[in-house]
């Protein structure tokens, strides 16, 4: 056995080039690996704390994920652009305006991918395509990826710190000194409360309640991959755009490594001090989330890189290759087959609860068999992605 998961890996790193930075590729399938588990429990009233979101203020590892993906898209930016750097911006935009629509698109479907089957009275027009809800994960992907890129064409190093700062800066201006009213009239201004924030207004107000995740919130409607939030959000891709040119700086590996993970701690350190002025808060993506998160993902590049390219310690990460290598796929995939189990009709509710409730909560209890199932859904997920990898099959957006 252990023979045959050593040729397993080996087989998955050979098609790399020696120049690829693996470290990179393992981090990004560890990223979106974490995601498909934490969006896929068994039942999610059974879930252990640290993989649930935290509900607004503080933070769990769960509320790392997306702006580890975030950081991963800017580093991957900024080396993707280091090498087409003869090629004219015109054609750059056009092709970022492209992949960002792409993106935008496909959280569109994952959106209106569902019907329930099990309702005689559901009505997809009404309670689906009228109430399409336009934001969520791969469109503020789209939004940052595009206005980050913009970013790196036309500016330099100093450029790209002044937008790192400029842009939770204006965030936080507006979160504190702008007014705003509820339908009755009354003027807020500079809270931070839950559905009461100038983000929650902007949302409510522009999007309308009926095209945001959290519908019911009080005064206002929002959305936790919100208008106002994605400001802060474009910071955490240029975060990792710095991170991208740290490594392609002309000095010793353990060099960078040691920078890295420097600046990590001293990041995470100034979130948590300031995060009693400012709260730590991923729904609405405040700086000292950023700082919180980026810190976090630069430990965890400097340890990637640690492990894999000076230790040498490569074969742990094979499988998180496979994954990362086809990120968005995986994403999708995942997406529409978590929307099947839930829609297609067993018994008294769906194809999932009865999968959990006549196997997994049996076998392994609530919280462990709600853990299993996600275990399981990520097992039969990677035998997709791994024969998508083993045909060379990579959807690139």
């Amino acid at each position: 056995m252990f023979n045959w998961l050593r040729r397993h890996c080996d087989a998955i790193l050979a098609p790399l080039p020696a120049e690829r930075l693996l470290a990179l590729d393992v981090l990004r399938g560890l990223t979106i690996t974490a995601m498909i588990l934490v969006n896929n429990p068994g039942s999610w009233r059974y879930v252990y704390a640290p993989l649930r979101h935290a509900e607004w203020h503080g933070w769990t590892i769960t509320d790392l994920i997306f702006p580890f993906f975030i950081v991963i898209v800017g580093m991957s930016l900024q080396l993707s652009l280091q090498r087409q750097r003869n090629t004219a911006k015109s054609v750059t935009i056009r092709h970022a305006a492209k992949r960002s629509a792409t993106l935008f698109g496909l959280g569109l479907f994952l959106a209106l991918f569902y019907y329930n089957f099990s309702d005689p009275a559901y009505s997809y027009l009404q309670q689906k395509l009228l109430t399409l809800r336009w934001l969520g994960v791969l469109q503020r992907l789209g939004m940052v990826y595009f206005f980050t890129v913009l970013i790196v064409l036309y500016c330099g190093t100093r450029g790209r710190i002044g937008w790192l700062l400029a842009l939770p800066v204006l965030y936080v201006a507006g979160m504190l000194f702008l007014p705003y009213h509820d339908a009755q009239g009354n003027q807020f201004v500079g809270l931070w409360l839950n559905g009461n924030n100038f983000s929650n207004w902007l949302d409510h107000t522009l999007l309308g309640p009926a095209h945001v995740y959290y519908r019911q919130a009080m005064p206002f409607s929002f959305d936790p991959e919100g208008l106002w939030s994605s400001l802060p959000a474009i910071a955490s891709c240029l975060s990792g755009v710095l991170m991208a040119q740290l490594l392609q700086a002309d000095r010793p590996l353990q060099w960078k490594i040691r920078l890295l993970l420097l600046g990590g701690v001293v990041a995470v350190w100034l979130g948590l001090l300031f995060g009693d002025i400012i709260p730590i808060n991923k729904q609405l993506w405040t700086p000292t989330f950023v700082l919180l998160s980026s810190g976090f993902a630069a430990i965890a590049v400097a340890a990637c890189l640690w492990l894999c390219d000076v230790k040498g310690y490569r074969r742990w990460g094979a499988p998180f290759v496979v994954f990362g290598a086809n990120a968005i796929l995986f994403f999708m995939l995942a997406g529409i087959a978590a929307r099947v189990l839930v829609m297609l009709p067993l018994g008294d509710g769906s194809l999932k609860s009865w999968l959990f409730g006549h196997f997994f909560q049996p076998l392994f209890g609530d919280l462990n068999g709600s853990l299993a199932f996600a275990l399981v859904f990520m097992g039969l997920s990677y035998l997709l992605m791994h024969w998508c990898y083993r045909k060379g099959f990579i959807y690139k957006v």
